[in-house]
């Protein structure tokens, strides 16, 4: 879960999941909208990657990424259940 913490603590990484949110989108894509290196970006998208945010596969020469939500509906889950232990 520090992982998922770390991957959400960057505004960058915050707007890819926003943009993935619409569909998924080539690294290229991605870079489009921003002003950072290709190195960069790829740490980026990486680090989503090994949070388990985001899923990739190859198709042809380029790299596609999607969104994934399996861990944010667990931290939700996990979230909304400790918010409720309070009470």
């Amino acid at each position: 879960m520090n992982t998922v913490f770390k991957a959400l603590n960057d505004p960058i990484r915050r707007e890819i999941l926003t943009l993935l949110k619409k569909g998924d989108m080539t690294a290229g894509e991605i870079a489009d909208h921003f002003q950072i290196g290709k190195p960069t970006l790829s740490h980026h998208l990486d680090l989503l990657r090994q949070a388990d945010l985001v899923s990739s596969r190859k198709d042809g020469q380029f790299v596609v990424y999607s969104l994934s939500t399996t861990v944010l509906d667990e931290i939700l889950q996990w979230m909304y259940q400790l918010s409720q232990q309070k009470q």
